[in-house]
């Protein structure tokens, strides 16, 4: 028997060291729209939730220390496009308010194309075009075999 009853996940915390800095720029440079709950600051990413959270209260909430601190996280948050172009427009977009790159748009070793930028704080995101996993009309990924995603 499984732990869990569905492969899925709700919610996506990045344990954040300012929160106020952080929310700018998801708001400001990435235009998504915010609402806060019990400390947090929480975005809707269309069946998802991302929240930011201060690294304090986060450590104390799950039992973890934040000492030493480390410099890669060991987490990616990813976007899926439509298309390379939109992968491109995308890291144009971000180069002009300027955003760190932290490799630029390239083909992959899995037949897709993409690249990574970072927020203020340094974690990573990618913004790809996979051709297997096409992105359904409601944002939602076409995997591979799901029952009613093609």
């Amino acid at each position: 028997m499984s732990v869990l009853p569905e492969s899925r996940f709700n919610i996506m915390t990045i344990a954040v060291a300012d929160r106020d800095m952080m929310t700018a720029f998801y708001t400001d440079t990435l235009g998504l729209t915010c609402f806060n709950t019990q400390g947090m600051t929480m975005f809707d990413m269309g069946g998802l939730v991302l929240g930011l959270w201060e690294r304090a209260n986060f450590a104390e909430d799950t039992g973890r220390s934040i000492d030493p601190p480390s410099e890669f996280p060991g987490f990616a948050l990813a976007y899926n496009a439509r298309s390379r172009e939109e992968v491109d427009a995308i890291f144009g977009r971000l180069e002009k308010a300027d955003v760190a790159v932290t490799r630029a748009p390239h083909d992959t070793f899995w037949g897709g194309y993409g690249g990574y930028f970072a927020d203020p704080e340094g974690n990573p995101w990618e913004v790809a075009y996979n051709p297997h996993w096409p992105v359904l009309d409601d944002g939602r990924l076409g995997l591979p075999g799901k029952k009613g995603q093609s």
